[in-house]
């Protein structure tokens, strides 16, 4: 599977949120085609890299183009994709992905669950795709992981971010039109 090379990670993070929808990501040869992502920037109170760098997010202070995980509630491994200049600390979490690749081992990890649930949240996207911290500070364009763009255009819908406390109206959660595959409706 090629690079990601029509991904520009030098860019915004809104701007890579919404271009990676419909991209196709997989990790060890599991995933599937992104549906849903949120855009975070060291501006937004609601993003990691706000208050500058720290141990737990030295990786979105990193080179653009790489991984940035963390543990959520302390269950959940999430995946950012880093993007924006080294230093800045912006990034995109996958929010959701419709699984193409690799199922039966999404199932393995998640236990059986309808297809619609596999990755249909960044915790679910997360065990799925059987991401540890071991990901974080990973480059995107070797393995494990395997990264390509939208092979053809796709409709976007746009809407607020969901699941933060700060910020929350911001219009920087991007998914693809009509998928039922999204971790929740869009208004």
């Amino acid at each position: 599977m090629p690079a990601a090379a029509a991904l520009d990670f030098q860019g915004s993070s809104v701007d890579l949120a919404r271009a990676l929808i419909g991209a196709v990501l997989l990790v060890d040869g599991v995933g599937g085609r992104i549906v849903e992502t949120e855009a975070y920037d060291a501006e937004d109170p609601a993003s990691h890299s706000h208050r500058g760098p720290d141990p737990r997010n030295a990786s979105m202070f990193g080179p653009p183009g790489h991984a940035y995980v963390y543990r959520s509630y302390g269950i959940h491994w999430c995946l950012n994709l880093v993007c924006r200049e080294a230093g800045h600390g912006a990034g995109v979490l996958v929010r959701a992905i419709e699984p193409t690749h690799g199922q039966e081992r999404m199932r393995a990890r998640r236990g059986p669950v309808a297809d619609l649930l596999l990755c249909a949240g960044p915790g679910r996207v997360g065990q799925a795709l059987g991401i540890t911290r071991a990901h974080d500070g990973l480059p995107l364009d070797r393995a494990p992981f395997a990264l390509r763009s939208a092979p053809q255009p796709v409709e976007v819908i746009v809407g607020p971010r969901i699941g933060i406390s700060k910020a929350q109206e911001m219009p920087w959660r991007f998914g693809l039109q009509g998928s039922c595959f999204v971790s929740r409706r869009f208004p």
